[in-house]
């Protein structure tokens, strides 16, 4: 954010809010093809639909020439991370209701938290790897290793997921300074569409005529709910708005509802609350950290 910027909480939050809906309908649609493509095509086609949109995007804000100049090595790194992000979480949807591949992802926040330990130096005290060490926990209560739950190959492969989605994260922390969001997306688009896309290949189905629909809501959905998500993070102090994301529960539940005609049992509730006190937690004690780090402001 530059200097002369100024914070509206309101707006950010409003934003925030449209991204989470907007994003967990393009886990909808994503579902929707889950079970009728292989998990690589799926994710190329994710990469491929939106490439145009945000072409768009890019064009109307900071210009096309705006997006060759980028630190490639993390982009490359980011891109591969994506392909197997996706590819895990699509094969996760395909058995696992939206809402608990949700609250197993919702550990995500925790695993950036202790990969930025050794991948950028960060410290993080005791309180917070308690916490960290808490929601792991909430993720074992959703999964149920060695019960009735739902520890099976959709549940690992979301976590899989989750995992490598942390790591992007720490990319994008590491590119942010750099590049713009817009090239963020656009990169993370491209090389998802075409990695995924080669990988596929040999097995390539013919897009059906019927699933028109969801690839244009995973184009729409997508691009807008990355526009939200940028206009978020520019109006609004982080702390503020990453807790909003945990608001993306009531909107898969209902999806889940509305579409699939299942709802979550008690313990994956259970685990996802211990998940996002977790994540909450997190939030507040790395914005008491950071406080202190700057020091009181004048006049206190």
């Amino acid at each position: 954010m530059t200097p002369n910027a100024q914070y509206h909480p309101r707006a950010a939050a409003a934003w925030m809010l449209g991204a989470v809906a907007l994003l967990c309908l393009l886990d909808a649609c994503l579902k929707q093809l889950a079970g009728h493509y292989p998990a690589l095509q799926v994710a190329a086609l994710r990469g491929l639909v939106g490439l145009p949109l945000v072409l768009a995007w890019a064009g109307a804000t900071v210009g096309l020439r705006s997006l060759l100049r980028v630190h490639w090595p993390l982009h490359l790194a980011r891109g591969a991370l994506g392909v197997v992000f996706l590819s895990c979480f699509v094969l996760g949807l395909r058995e696992l209701p939206l809402s608990t591949a949700y609250a197993i992802t919702f550990v995500g926040p925790l695993l950036v938290t202790a990969m930025a330990v050794p991948l950028l130096g960060e410290k993080v005290g005791p309180r917070r790897w308690t916490a960290i060490v808490v929601g792991l926990v909430g993720v074992l209560v959703v999964l149920r290793p060695g019960g009735d739950g739902v520890a099976t190959a959709g549940g690992l492969f979301v976590l899989l997921a989750t995992v490598c989605y942390a790591a992007s994260v720490i990319t994008v922390r590491m590119l942010a300074q750099r590049d713009s969001a817009q090239a963020l997306v656009f990169w993370f688009l491209a090389m998802v569409a075409i990695g995924a896309g080669l990988l596929a290949w040999p097995e390539w189905v013919p897009v059906r005529a019927e699933h028109a629909w969801p690839l244009i809501g995973i184009a729409v959905f997508g691009t807008l709910g990355q526009v939200a998500l940028t206009h978020a993070f520019r109006l609004g102090e982080a702390s503020l708005v990453a807790p909003l994301e945990y608001t993306a529960l009531v909107w898969v539940v209902v999806l889940d509802l509305a579409i699939w005609h299942v709802l979550p049992d008690g313990m994956t509730w259970l685990g996802a609350a211990i998940i996002v006190a977790s994540g909450l937690y997190l939030v507040r004690r790395e914005r008491v950290v950071a406080a202190d780090r700057d020091g009181p402001s004048p006049g206190h």
